[in-house]
C-alpha cells in the first residue's frame, strides 16, 4: 500500500489568516503602491468606498482603511507568479524594489516591507507569512502560545525562529531582535478557527479578551507566555468562527499581465494555486 506523511496535511484549529488590517493615510497612493506596483485586486463587492480599501491576495486580503499611518513592526512574506513582471511594474510606478535569491523585497510607501516569493509550496499567489520582530527571549513563549492556546502546530526552528501555522501553508513568524522596537501603533490581523470557544474561554478567564464583537467574532491584544501569563508581544487579533458569514468567501484575483493593449479573452483571472501534477 502506499505511505503518506499524514502529519503533513494537519492544518490546526486555526484554519486561515484572512487579512492584515492597516491604515493608510492616502488611498491613492495605496493604490498605487498595492494594485499597480504589486497587481493584486481591489475586492470588486465589498467595501468599495474612499475611506477604506479591500485588497486581495489570492484567499487573503490587505485591509487599508484611511487615517494615521501604521507601520507592522516585522515584514509580510507574499508569493506572487512572476517575479521579474513584478520587478517591472515596481520600476514602472517608481515604487522600491531589490531583487535577491529568488525574493524582492520593496517597502511601501509608509514604511511597511514586503519579501515576495516566487511560486513554492503549491501557492502562485497568497499571504504566505507574516514576521513579527519580537524581543529577545520570546519566540519559544511566542510559540507555545499557539501551541497550548490555539492547539496549532507551532515550533521554534535551529535559528531561534517561532512559527505558528495559521491555515493551508500560511505562517506566523517570530524573529527576536535586540533592536529597540517602536510603539505599537493598533494595526491588526484577523483569522479563522476551527475550536472558537475554547481559546475564548482561556483568554477570558485570565481577562484578555479586548472586544466581544459578535456572535461569530471577538479580538485580542497580546501574546502571552501560556505558563506564567507574561505579556510577550501585543498585536491585535480579529478571531472568526468557521460559521462567520463571509468565511471562504470566494475573491476575485485579477491577472495585472492583462491590459486594454495586450488583452486576450479568458485570461482576466489569475490562479492561486498550481495545478497537481
Amino acid at each position: 500500500m502506499p505511505q503518506f506523511d499524514r502529519a503533513s496535511e494537519d492544518v490546526g484549529n486555526i484554519v486561515a489568516l484572512e487579512h492584515i488590517n492597516i491604515r493608510v493615510p492616502d488611498q491613492m497612493r495605496a493604490t498605487q503602491f498595492y494594485v499597480t506596483a504589486l497587481g493584486l485586486t481591489r475586492d470588486p463587492y465589498l467595501v468599495t468606498g474612499t475611506d477604506n480599501m479591500w485588497v486581495n491576495v489570492g484567499q487573503s486580503q490587505f485591509h487599508l482603511p484611511v487615517g494615521t499611518a501604521q507601520r507592522l513592526r516585522g515584514h509580510t512574506g507574499l508569493v506572487m507568479p512572476d517575479l521579474d513582471a513584478l520587478e517591472a511594474r515596481l520600476e514602472a510606478t517608481g515604487m522600491p524594489g531589490e531583487r535577491k535569491n529568488g525574493y524582492i523585497d520593496t517597502t511601501c510607501p509608509w514604511g511597511n516591507r514586503f519579501r515576495i516569493h516566487g511560486p513554492r509550496c503549491g501557492q502562485t499567489l497568497a499571504m504566505d507569512y507574516v514576521a513579527f520582530d519580537v524581543p529577545e527571549g520570546t519566540a519559544a513563549a511566542a510559540a507555545a502560545f499557539y501551541r497550548e492556546v490555539w492547539k496549532t502546530r507551532a515550533w521554534v526552528d535551529e535559528e531561534g525562529v517561532g512559527h505558528a501555522a495559521v491555515g493551508r501553508g500560511q505562517k506566523l513568524r517570530f524573529v527576536e531582535t535586540t533592536e529597540p522596537l517602536p510603539d505599537y501603533d493598533g494595526h491588526h490581523i484577523a483569522v479563522y478557527v476551527a475550536d472558537f470557544s475554547g481559546p475564548h474561554r482561556w483568554l477570558k478567564e485570565r481577562g484578555l479578551v479586548s472586544e466581544e464583537s459578535n456572535q461569530w467574532q471577538y479580538r485580542f491584544l497580546d501574546i502571552v507566555d501560556p505558563g506564567t501569563g507574561e505579556p510577550v508581544f501585543r498585536i491585535e487579533h480579529e478571531v472568526r468562527a468557521m460559521t462567520h458569514p463571509i468565511y471562504a468567501r470566494r475573491l476575485v484575483n485579477r491577472n495585472p499581465a492583462v491590459t486594454n493593449n495586450a488583452f486576450a479573452p479568458g485570461h482576466e483571472d489569475v490562479a492561486w494555486r498550481i495545478l497537481p501534477a
